[in-house]
């Protein structure tokens, strides 16, 4: 077989898969934690600041307000699709960058909390690279503006 299409796959399963309301579900999926996140720091900005605190980002108060007004940012940019591929490869790269900071399992101790620290981890690098993905999709595409 020399080709890549598949015409037995088209039809009624492309028509769902490319269903503009299931692709703003699928973009708002890998953006659900970058949006409940800054939501909740601004509900409850001390606990915020004690998170930054805890990673030792300091000044608390800058990092605080910095990931949250980034967060939201490129998550919109996601969603709406204005500069799409710029809002997923910044959202990939400071989930690697906060994975690394928040995850760092191999400094744990052997037992449930490193197991859970250890998954963690792995789920963020997929969700980076799930971020990756997109926009790669947008920019063969050409919808890189």
């Amino acid at each position: 077989m020399t080709s890549n299409s598949h015409p037995t796959t088209g039809g009624l399963l492309a028509d769902i898969a490319s269903a503009p309301a299931l692709r703003t579900a699928a973009l708002l999926a890998p953006c659900a934690a970058y949006i409940q996140g800054p939501l909740t720091k601004i509900a409850d900005f001390d606990g915020a600041l004690a998170e930054m605190d805890h990673f030792g980002l300091h000044p608390a108060a800058f990092f605080a307000v910095a990931v949250i007004v980034f967060e939201l940012t490129a998550s919109t940019m996601v969603v709406s699709g204005f500069l799409r591929w710029a809002g997923a490869l910044a959202l990939a790269g400071f989930t690697v960058l906060a994975t690394f900071i928040a995850l760092r399992f191999w400094e744990m101790a052997p037992g449930m909390d490193r197991m859970m620290a250890t998954n963690a981890f792995f789920e963020h690098l997929g969700l980076a690279g799930a971020f990756v993905f997109v926009a790669a999709y947008d920019l063969t595409r050409g919808a890189g503006k």
